[in-house]
């Protein structure tokens, strides 16, 4: 199985980077180590690019780079390769619910980042939406609201926490971001390693052919993934990249 790996992608949040949103020096040495034999490692993430474009730069650019659950995908010198849009009839429905039940609420567009407490100033119709998010600390109304969402066909659900709630349009995600990206390089999802620890990475760990889940993984994750690696505290992406290197193909 380890054999065949091309290509690791690694979510950010929670699996990455440390609770200060650093990438600490055993992952730092793993991912260069990958990428000294060839095998390309990609980022594949929640945030947009402004939020991720620094780590990216230090662990060096690699081919590709999937930032907003796979709405936007962009290529090593940072040029936009593929979109996809959230039509802003959903996001008017989406701001709806977030005023019937007063809940805070996130989101990216091209223009910018906005949330409860950095609010847009313009007509919803102004803006190029990726995604939009909800974060609901009380569990009865974060039910009730899934429950709204999961009606609508036009969406993609998933979250990077157990509090919060992403909406892409339907067919975004990591995993189908991937297909691309392995299409461009010549590869199949089978020679993929995926790591994550949310539900917005159980698609790509599902379809990739090694699918990685952190320690501190939800435990849906954990049950869709191959195999659990350590906690995001502990390197757990370094672990999982040594289990591929400690292959035959790459000692």
């Amino acid at each position: 199985m380890f054999m065949s790996i091309k290509l690791i992608a690694l979510d950010m949040d929670g699996t990455l980077v440390n609770h200060e949103g650093e990438v600490s020096p055993e992952n730092e040495r793993a991912i260069r180590r990958a990428k000294e034999k060839g095998i390309h490692v990609v980022l594949s993430t929640g945030r947009s690019l402004r939020k991720c474009r620094d780590i990216s730069d230090e662990l060096g650019r690699s081919s590709y780079l999937i930032t907003v659950n796979g709405g936007e995908i962009y290529d090593h010198e940072y040029q936009l390769v593929d979109t996809t849009p959230l039509d802003t009839k959903l996001v008017k429905l989406l701001w709806t619910l977030k005023e019937e039940h007063n809940v805070y609420f996130w989101s990216s567009t091209t223009q910018g980042l906005f949330n409860t407490h950095n609010p847009f100033d313009q007509e919803i119709d102004a803006y190029n939406w990726l995604k939009f998010g909800f974060d609901i600390q009380d569990d009865e109304v974060r039910k009730v609201v899934m429950d709204e969402l999961m009606k609508n066909k036009a969406l993609e659900i998933t979250n990077s926490s157990p509090t919060n709630i992403e909406i892409n349009p339907a067919g975004v995600n990591k995993a189908a971001a991937l297909v691309k990206v392995c299409k461009w390089l010549d590869l199949s999802m089978e020679e993929v390693m995926a790591v994550g620890d949310s539900m917005n990475d159980i698609a790509m760990i599902r379809e990739s052919g090694f699918g990685v889940a952190m320690g501190n993984a939800q435990e849906k994750v954990k049950k869709a993934a191959d195999w659990v690696t350590g906690l995001h505290t502990d390197h757990g992406v370094a672990q999982a990249i040594d289990r591929v290197l400690s292959s035959e193909e790459y000692k």
